[in-house]
């Protein structure tokens, strides 16, 4: 089933993911197949060695299949060169990482601000964009401070807002608790809630069952292939 049909942004269909460790061949991924809706806020999820990991690299297109296609609102990306990936990273995509990856001499409003400066938009642009990315994240009152000067949480939403600012179909998000207290992370996952309810497409990838039963849908990995898929009754 390709990406273009109906609600389908995400196709992946036969994924598989080989590496070659000298003589050793790796399995990361063995004939993976799925599919992800528009507005869909899914969680993957498996143990250390899973596939995650490769998963996750696959679909934000910083990888690709050693066999299988995979579809992005009905694009064929596994089959893309490195200049149209990079577009697609740039454009469909916002990515969340455990560690929050700031500059740290840049204000909040500057880190959030340079994916834009990327794409080239104008002064005016960047600037509403970014101030309206901050205010979702409800860090504008935060924007002129620096990384050192915030908290972990605070950090992490100023990362989240930075992957909201070029307005990607997709938000990636690969442990986005995983360096913060419970409580901070807990607010961290009401915003992604918040988040999804605007209508963006989220994926998390975790080994947290806490943060899973956050999502509408878990899909379970083992050994390299989906154990199970859950759709939670939302």
């Amino acid at each position: 089933m390709k990406g273009s049909e109906n609600n389908i942004i995400i196709s992946a269909e036969n994924l598989w993911r080989v590496y070659q460790l000298g003589q050793q061949e790796v399995r990361a991924l063995s004939g993976v197949t799925f599919n992800i809706c528009r507005n869909e806020f899914v969680a993957i999820m498996g143990p250390s060695g899973s596939g995650k990991s490769t998963i996750m690299n696959l679909i934000g297109c910083l990888d690709s299949p050693s066999k299988g296609k995979y579809y992005l609102k009905g694009k064929l990306v596994s089959a893309m060169d490195e200049n149209e990936l990079a577009y697609i990273r740039n454009r469909e995509i916002g990515f969340v990482f455990q560690v929050f990856n700031l500059l740290p001499r840049a204000t909040a409003f500057h880190n959030v601000e340079l994916p834009l400066i990327y794409k080239g938009a104008k002064k005016k642009e960047r600037e509403e964009k970014t101030r309206k990315a901050l205010e979702m994240v409800e860090m504008l009152d935060r924007m002129k401070h620096r990384p050192p000067e915030l908290s972990g949480g605070e950090r992490q939403r100023v990362a989240i807002a930075r992957a909201l600012v070029n307005e990607p179909s997709i938000l990636l998000a690969d442990e986005p608790t995983g360096n913060l207290d419970s409580k901070t992370g807990q607010e961290i996952l009401k915003l992604f809630n918040k988040i999804h309810a605007k209508g963006n497409t989220i994926i998390i990838v975790t080994h947290d069952n806490d943060i899973a039963q956050q999502a509408q849908r878990i899909i379970y990995l083992k050994d390299g292939k989906i154990e199970k898929d859950e759709k939670k009754g939302v």
